[in-house]
């Protein structure tokens, strides 16, 4: 993987209006400080996380950056010009019903594309390694040998070819594991075995020992991996879904789990969240749960992009990492 930090140039355009910023979870000052040092002109307000009030005239909006803002969020702007999604997933806001007819991009950091490839690198080789089993062992104080595979032995199938799964893909390559990647339309990748269309899935999952889930959440994958789905997975894979939650469907998967059809899983986004306690993934010894954090957008290096994408706008000129509603991504 590439290392080193890319940092937010400033930008000569002075853009008119203010930037409102919105997000539960995020820390609004930390973008903000980086959004103001990437394009010093830019007036970055942050709207508050409870009732998304903000401190001055609507009017004077002309962009939000954004992460899951409340219903209606958009009405108040009649002069906005541009929606920045504060993610590489787009589906919790391209479904809404809210959206104005203006352009909606997403974060592509390239530090996201890097985090998310070491997080499933680490996925694939926490399961390559035997490494759930020494933890039993452990636990059972129990001494307990597995002898190694050569990585090259090891087959792992991505699904999903996007900025991020092909970078997680390409980076499991590198490290010698025998990588096979799907998507909906063809794709091209160094060391790759890449094939396309729903008719080649069924036979793309029998081939995979480990599967790694990075599709984005349309209507045409929701609940792609459902019980006939796994099923189609050698007996005893493990499987990480490091996407979107409701790409699986999570009844289906904990029979799996429960069965031995699917081994192990490490997963890091589920159909509801935060995971209710209630979930039967929690008590399970072969499931590792992680928050969604395989990647996020960093502020200081997503910040140029950002501020890139104001001044096309305000040039009259083609944003970049535009969105299609209707597509999904």
């Amino acid at each position: 993987m590439q290392h080193g930090t890319q940092e937010a140039a400033p930008l000569q355009a002075t853009p008119a209006g203010v930037l409102v910023f919105y997000s539960a979870v995020d820390v609004g000052q930390e973008w903000k400080d980086a959004l103001q040092a990437a394009c010093p002109a830019l007036e970055v307000w942050v709207a508050d996380p409870v009732d998304a009030s903000l401190p001055g005239d609507p009017a004077r909006v002309r962009y939000t950056l954004v992460w899951k803002p409340p219903q209606g969020f958009f009405a108040r702007f009649p002069n906005l010009k541009l929606i920045i999604n504060l993610g590489a997933g787009v589906d919790a806001l391209v479904t809404r019903d809210d959206l104005p007819d203006v352009p909606v991009t997403r974060v592509s950091d390239p530090n996201m594309a890097r985090m998310m490839a070491s997080f499933v690198l680490f996925c694939v080789l926490r399961h390559a390694r035997e490494i759930p089993t020494f933890e039993r062992a452990q636990r059972e104080r129990r001494w307990h040998y597995v002898h190694p595979r050569p990585a090259e032995e090891i087959r792992v199938g991505v699904l999903g070819l996007g900025e991020l799964g092909a970078t997680a893909a390409l980076e499991l390559a590198r490290q010698g594991f025998q990588v096979s990647g799907w998507s909906r339309t063809p794709k091209t990748l160094a060391g790759v075995r890449c094939v396309h269309g729903l008719e080649a899935l069924d036979d793309f999952l029998g081939g995979c020992e480990i599967v790694v889930v990075l599709l984005p959440l349309t209507p045409d994958t929701r609940g792609l991996m459902n019980a006939e789905r796994l099923a189609r997975l050698p007996r005893g894979a493990r499987f990480i879904n490091v996407s979107r939650g409701p790409v699986v469907v999570e009844a289906a998967l904990v029979e799996a789990l429960r069965s031995g059809q699917i081994g192990e899983a490490t997963l890091d986004v589920f159909e509801v969240e935060p995971l209710p306690a209630e979930s039967p993934l929690w008590g399970m010894d072969n499931v590792l749960i992680t928050p969604h954090l395989a990647s996020i957008a960093i502020p200081r290096t997503a910040a140029a992009q950002i501020a890139g994408n104001i001044a096309r706008v305000d040039a009259g000129e083609a944003v970049e990492n535009r969105v299609d509603p209707l597509r999904g991504y």
